[in-house]
């Protein structure tokens, strides 16, 4: 009676709260940034410390540090203010070191990237004069995606964060996420009644808990051990400290209604919505359970965990929480939806009441489930200010317009760009750039702010800066001066030959502007089939072009050796992504070759397939940027005994192939790294080829089912619980065995040969479709 009681005054009040929140939302309100900061000599010290760290402590000298919270919001001043001073100002400590990266970049033309921050600056130092005034024209700059920290930070320590929170406070990030949150969970469910074995049970594997915290599957590849979750603890109490230091503000995980199965158990009285099952993971996996927010034991237990996470990580009043990521709400009723994200916020402010609600938009992009009327319900739960919205794909499939500026919420216009930490050259520079502003300055827009949301990191650098530097200023940029500078500061030399690489990179892989889904299709990395679609939305003679180009100019031109760690990285991504577009064209040949039936054509293209993929091998290994052996060796580093190093390390195989127990996602987070190209990739299409040639001169059918059997249980699986050890140093010469790779195979393109068996083009029938 109590609980249908308090439903029926619950609508009512909602129904009333629906036609407040409607006359009062014209304009959107934007949280106060200038409460639960650091004091300003923490933010001054930590800056200083920061620069040291950047470029030395003798170099530091030159820069003096002043935050001055009278400055007006997100804005920097620098100033030379004696023959060897530099005096930045900002009103945080964020804003001072972007700044400082202003400085470097555009005065002193060093360049940085994501963990690479240690700058080498000339002796004696020369300081160009400066007199300049910035304010960032976003009142956020905000950087992450939930699953970056599964497919990219999985296993980082604190010296790698201490790098990246420099990298983003140089880049003027001023507020992100916090997501650890198992050492807290486990308390709660302790304290609720579960047992040891039921949270074991729950909990994923290190690899997999971004999907585990968001209620879409369970248990893969876990257990964890106490001591794991005790120091993931500590690890996110020193990034807090480190980014709260700087300036900036973090979003804490709230609840979302997502709980173990085994809850059913313990109230077997309260409404719990079994989730929809994911990706075909089996019952074992399988799913969690949803509470319905409008259950008083909803609020009981959002109040105890975001209590206790207060208490162990501070609160900067901004918490996020997303209860239908990929998941079905169990009514689809205006009434239910608002009445759902009310109670959910509810939860935030009886707690905290300055408390921000911060959601992700990606459940609106299942537009069979979210009509416009359902997303305006839930969205209109929430008081106007009070919820956060991270417009995630704003450069593909941006939702602001269709939902009217989130009906008055406030929202973040976002790039999310990556999906899975897929390697391959792509972007949408001209969008970036133009609809920043068109979305700025549209009529009763409620945009404040820019960020990126990729869900893996380490690929396609230019992107990030770009957008990041873009969110930061008011108007459009000349893109192609922009790519200019890049070039010149990245290699530390201006060379008008690299100038030209990246305008044709920018003119090429960097163009896209469509509605396919970028989510590294790429057949080199996939699993073999007769039906794979290559595709590209781009002319690869000029990717060819950039390609010759650039190992062209790297002949007689000297780069700085603090340089050279750029430069070789470029060579390898430029080979990779010319290799990833020569198997595309050799694929279509080969299926070519295989309907029409012509032997000694398919033979000759098989043996140059497997032959490119050696050649990629050989040229990943020689740098460690593209080797799987770090991504191995941090996830065994993290294990404290045998049996936790053996499972951390089968979490880090099987995420960037199966992606579950019998390849539930397979081939979503690939990499083209070297050790995977060898061990997995390229045996797998050595089978493929084998079977394909088999029916060919059988005059068969080939058979795709006994092929995906053989290759899921003989390559696949098997790779999840392989052993082996990867060269931790590179492997021969970048430069020279990309030389090597460019002689090859201009020679294989220009020999008759291959002209006449590879004469079919890469096909774009795959975007039309």
């Amino acid at each position: 009676f109590y609980c249908s009681t308090m439903r029926l005054l619950n609508a009512i009040f909602l129904r009333a709260l629906t036609v407040l929140c409607v006359c009062e939302r014209s304009v959107a309100t934007v949280p106060d940034l200038r409460n639960v900061v650091a004091p300003t000599n923490v933010q001054e010290k930590a800056v200083r410390e920061l620069i040291i760290r950047t470029i030395g402590e003798d170099a530091s000298r030159s820069f003096a540090v002043h935050v001055d919270n009278t400055m007006p919001l997100k804005s920097f001043n620098i100033e030379k203010t004696s023959p060897t001073t530099i005096t930045l100002k900002g009103s945080d400590g964020v804003s001072v070191a972007k700044g400082f990266h202003h400085y470097l970049k555009y005065y002193l033309h060093k360049h940085i990237e994501w963990t690479n921050t240690r700058v080498v600056l000339e002796s004696p130092l020369q300081l160009p004069n400066v007199s300049i005034f910035s304010k960032s024209a976003s009142d956020f700059i905000y950087y992450q995606n939930v699953c970056t920290w599964s497919y990219s930070f999985a296993w980082w320590n604190f010296a790698t964060w201490r790098r990246h929170i420099d990298w983003m406070a140089m880049m003027g990030v001023s507020l992100t996420i916090a997501p650890i949150q198992e050492y807290i969970w486990n308390e709660v469910y302790v304290s609720l009644g579960l047992t040891k074995s039921e949270i074991d049970e729950h909990f994923a594997g290190a690899a997999f808990q971004a999907w585990q915290r968001m209620g879409n599957m369970h248990g893969w590849g876990g257990p964890i051990t106490p001591t794991y979750r005790r120091l993931q603890k500590v690890l996110q109490q020193r990034i807090l400290k480190a980014e709260r230091d700087l300036g900036m503000r973090v979003a804490l995980p709230a609840f979302a209604g997502h709980l173990p199965v085994a809850m059913t158990r313990i109230f077997p009285n309260t409404t719990f919505t079994p989730v929809d099952r994911w990706n075909r993971f089996p019952d074992r996996y399988c799913c969690t359970v949803f509470l319905d927010p409008t259950e008083p034991l909803f609020q009981e237990i959002a109040v105890k965990f975001l209590k206790l996470t207060i208490e162990i990580y501070g609160s900067d009043n901004i918490y996020f929480c997303d209860p239908y990521n990929e998941v079905s709400p169990r009514e689809r009723t205006v009434d239910y939806l608002r009445a759902t994200s009310y109670h959910i916020y509810e939860s935030m402010r009886s707690v905290d009441n300055s408390a921000i609600w911060m959601l992700q938009d990606w459940l609106f992009q299942r537009l069979d489930l979210w009509t416009r009327e359902l997303t305006k319900a839930f969205l209109t739960g929430v008081p106007v200010g009070k919820l956060l919205v991270l417009d995630l794909q704003s450069e593909e499939f941006p939702q602001y317009e269709q939902t009217h500026f989130f009906y008055g919420q406030p929202f973040i216009w976002c790039m999310l760009h990556n999906f899975g930490g897929t390697l391959g050259m792509h972007g949408s520079v001209d969008i970036v750039n133009t609809r920043i502003r068109t979305a700025r300055n549209m009529v009763n827009t409620t945009m404040v702010g820019v960020g990126t949301t990729p869900e893996g990191i380490n690929q396609n650098y230019a992107m990030y800066e770009l957008v990041l530097e873009r969110g930061w200023a008011q108007d459009d940029f000349n893109v192609s001066a922009w790519f200019d500078t890049y070039a010149d500061v990245r290699y530390g030399v201006r060379d008008e030959r690299l100038r030209k690489v990246w305008q044709l990179l920018r003119e090429s892989v960097f163009s896209y502007s469509g509605f396919v889904k970028i989510r590294g299709r790429y057949p080199i990395t996939k699993r073999p089939s007769p039906n794979l679609y290559p595709w590209t939305w781009y002319n690869t003679t000029i990717v060819y072009e950039a390609w010759k180009l650039f190992l062209t100019a790297l002949e007689d031109t000297k780069i700085p050796e603090p340089n050279l760690q750029f430069s070789t990285h470029d060579v390898v991504d430029l080979t990779r992504q010319f290799i990833q577009q020569t198997f595309d064209k050799l694929y279509v040949n080969l299926m070519a070759a295989y309907r029409d039936k012509q032997m000694e054509r398919f033979v000759y293209i098989a043996e140059r397939l497997l032959e490119i993929l050696n050649d990629l091998e050989a040229i990943l290994a020689t740098n460690m940027d593209f080797s799987i052996s770090p991504w191995l060796e941090s996830a065994r580093s993290l294990g404290r005994t045998p049996a936790e190093k053996q499972l951390f390390e089968m979490n880090a195989r099987n995420q960037i192939t199966s992606w579950g127990p019998t390849g539930q996602i397979h081939d979503y987070a690939t990499k083209q790294w070297s050790g995977i190209v060898i061990d997995y990739y390229r045996p797998r299409w050595e089978l493929f080829l084998q079977m394909l040639l088999r029916s060919l001169q059988r005059n068969e059918k080939f058979d795709e089912n006994e092929f995906n059997q053989r290759v899921s249980r003989e390559i696949e699986n098997p790779f999840s619980i392989l052993r082996k050890v990867y060269p931790s140093e590179p492997v021969g010469d970048s430069f020279t065995i990309a030389k090597y790779i460019y002689n090859k195979w201009t020679a294989y393109q220009e020999s008759l040969r291959y002209k006449e068996y590879c004469a079919v083009p890469v096909s774009t029938d795959y975007v039309n479709k």
